[in-house]
């Protein structure tokens, strides 16, 4: 009676942890710290809660599926300031829609774009590895294969999906690519943009770029793939990007991110909505146009995750190979073994990390010899848990 598609990925990393950690107890001489989600956990604007509450009365309406003319207003002018974009080139009544969180559009996009899984040959989903979960669970959901393409440290922690054989590009359906990158918090350049968004023409598929971690950056801002679009003079043919407030504005909570880009392809995921009915409501989509509205609650965000990384730039140089994430909230650390180190930092840290193991598909993927731990605490925690690590893996 129930589909097996998914098992062909297995548990998810959240489950698999709690797997390897059941039974084992942490440390009781200390208290339990856990940096296995990235949940931001910074304050967030105080007008969030009070035009949610000045709005409650359009709980008792229908949303639009594509958001608010207000709520597409602001996220466009946010596109256009922060990737300096044309005014004209992302039209909010045809290029964008809202979604509930990003991870909705990145698991739904494919349904609107993978042929009939019974076509010959076989469509592909291009996915880095290490990946973020939705991405092989909406190519298997969607009929797709998925093609896990190695995102390795000798280059620059980016998947080479160019260099990847002819006939495997031609059936492809989608490629995913998240900049800056979650776990390892490196930023695609604009040349490396270039090829894949002209890749994606020239084999005609669409190009799916998360950036939902855009405005969590270390010194540089993360160049955007519609701004490399837009300087070349190329439309938005084969490309939609995604964003989210949940990084940037430290609202998980709050379930609201937005896809844009070719209408084409925003038209039909209009339509997939209208069958899935997975829309955002009025309280939330006006809460959500005041943060796209304001830049200036960001910069205190990104200026602690900066305090945390200077944190950890002195207490773990020159160890774990170590380096300073260009962008993100997570450190990647070499520690050996992934499931080994996640379970000595529990049982005698009491401290609970991501093995990188468990983001990537694969016995000898590059994620297997790392620990992820999301930089989500305050600064005091913070310090604790590089101690305990310290202390523990050293």
């Amino acid at each position: 009676m129930l589909s097996r598609r998914l098992d062909v990925l297995g548990d998810g990393p959240f489950a698999r942890i709690a797997t390897l950690l059941d039974g084992i107890p942490p440390n009781p001489s200390k208290a339990v710290l856990d940096l296995s989600l990235g949940e931001p956990r910074h304050a967030f604007p105080d007008f969030v809660g009070d035009i949610l509450h000045e709005n409650r009365a359009l709980l008792g309406r229908y949303p639009p599926l594509r958001g608010t003319p207000e709520f597409r207003q602001a996220a466009a002018g946010w596109l256009n300031r922060r990737y300096a974009l044309p005014q004209d080139f992302i039209d909010p009544d045809r290029n964008l829609v809202i979604l509930s969180g990003s991870r909705e559009g990145l698991f739904l996009i494919p349904q609107v774009v993978v042929p009939d899984p019974g076509s010959h040959p076989r469509a592909a989903a291009l996915i880095p590895n290490p990946y973020y979960p939705a991405y092989a669970g909406a190519a298997v959901s969607a009929g797709a294969e998925p093609v896990f393409v190695d995102a390795d440290p000798a280059q620059g922690h980016m998947p080479d999906f160019a260099g990847l054989p002819t006939e495997t590009l031609d059936r492809t359906a989608i490629c995913y690519v998240c900049s800056p990158a979650n776990p390892q918090g490196t930023m695609a350049g604009a040349d490396y943009l270039e090829v894949l968004i002209r890749l994606a023409r020239k084999h005609d598929f669409l190009l799916a770029v998360d950036e939902c971690y855009a405005d969590i950056y270390d010194s540089t801002p993360p160049v955007g793939a519609l701004e490399v679009c837009a300087n070349l003079g190329l439309g938005l043919d084969n490309l939609v990007v995604f964003h989210s407030l949940s990084k940037r504005s430290s609202v998980p909570g709050l379930r609201s991110g937005f896809v844009a880009g070719d209408a084409r392809v925003i038209d039909a995921f209009v339509q997939l909505r209208g069958y899935a009915a997975a829309s955002v409501s009025l309280p939330v989509q006006a809460a959500s146009a005041a943060l796209w509205s304001d830049d200036d609650h960001v910069e205190s965000a990104r200026q602690s995750y900066r305090d945390k990384f200077d944190l950890a730039e002195r207490e773990l140089a020159g160890k774990f190979e170590f380096y300073r994430p260009q962008a993100a909230m997570f450190l990647w650390l070499r520690t050996g073994d992934s499931e080994a180190a996640a379970t000595a930092l529990w049982q005698n840290a009491s401290l609970k990390v991501m093995p990188g193991g468990y983001l990537g598909n694969g016995d000898k993927h590059p994620g297997n010899d790392y620990v992820r731990l999301a930089m989500v605490t305050d600064m005091d925690s913070t310090a604790d848990a590089l101690q305990r690590i310290n202390s523990t893996l050293s």
